[in-house]
């Protein structure tokens, strides 16, 4: 309700304790759809997957069910392209045939290489060949390092016009910084992820989320352009 207060356009529900994009439980999700005023989106993560596309496909269903706009699938533990595409398609499929309207996210990592997952660079062609409609660049291990100290702005341009390119929309998130809001936005993002920026002590798992601190983040967006990136 903090989050709805300060004016986020999504309420993302993640449970941090499981990782980057850990999963919460299907009933907490549901309590969040249930008290989130329906012009407000809400997005869940499926986990730090590994990659066994029936298990990650049987929880995409369970998500699909449940209300939400949004499903968030990291390609975590996805070594090769022919492996992350398989596996997408199999989420999008379940996804889609429990509820149509409900947005696949594929999620890359831009520390890739520090827990040996798929180049993130490689996410719009996956995200694209798979049938997703999103793709979107996190960071996996939240040691503070943003997602800027990883991708230069340049990579994250090509990220974004690739994307739009194949007809996707774009989510940039890892570890940003208030300060970091307006260069991100100029990257022509469609969506900008945030979580510890609008936590107390700027801490992701023991603080809290104010709408004071989502007010902030969200007013330097609106600010940019009313109909520029949304924000979590």
């Amino acid at each position: 309700m903090e989050a709805v207060a300060g004016g986020a356009d999504i309420v993302d529900v993640k449970n941090p304790k499981e990782g980057a994009l850990g999963a919460s439980f299907p009933w907490v999700i549901k309590r969040i759809r249930a008290i989130t005023p329906n012009p407000i989106e809400v997005s869940c993560t499926l986990g730090d997957l590994p990659n066994l596309p029936g298990s990650v496909a049987l929880a995409a269903l369970g998500a699909a069910s449940i209300g939400v706009d949004y499903i968030k699938c990291s390609l975590y533990g996805v070594r090769t392209r022919e492996d992350a595409i398989y596996l997408l398609k199999n989420v999008v499929k379940a996804v889609k045939g429990e509820n149509s309207s409900v947005k696949v996210v594929a999620a890359g990592f831009a520390d890739a290489e520090r827990v040996g997952s798929i180049n993130p660079l490689h996410i719009p062609q996956i995200a694209f060949e798979a049938g997703a409609d999103v793709a979107m660049v996190d960071t996996a291990v939240k040691d503070g390092k943003s997602l800027l100290w990883f991708l230069k702005t340049k990579q994250l341009e090509t990220f974004v016009a690739e994307s739009q390119n194949f007809g996707l929309k774009t989510a940039l998130a890892g570890a940003l910084k208030k300060g970091e809001l307006t260069t991100i936005y100029s990257l022509g993002a469609d969506i900008v992820g945030l979580r510890g920026a609008a936590c107390t002590s700027n801490d992701r798992i023991n603080g809290t989320i104010t709408r004071g601190k989502v007010q902030e983040l969200a007013k330097i967006v609106h600010e940019a352009d009313n109909e520029g990136v949304k924000s979590f």
